[in-house]
């Protein structure tokens, strides 16, 4: 494990966990309503709802 400074405006990207939803039988995706939740030790929670593109 290695430790960074985050600086204001960094961004943060973990790739693609395992266990998602299109590798699921059926696939499993997310719909309006559902919500994706980050949560990060001594930075915070963000939290985006999920919205049809229509």
């Amino acid at each position: 494990t290695q430790g960074m400074t985050l600086e204001p405006g960094d961004i943060i990207v973990t790739g693609t966990p395992s266990g998602v939803g299109f590798a699921r039988k059926p696939p499993v995706w997310m719909k309006q309503g559902d919500s994706c939740e980050v949560d990060i030790e001594q930075v915070g929670v963000l939290v985006s709802p999920i919205a049809d593109e229509k």
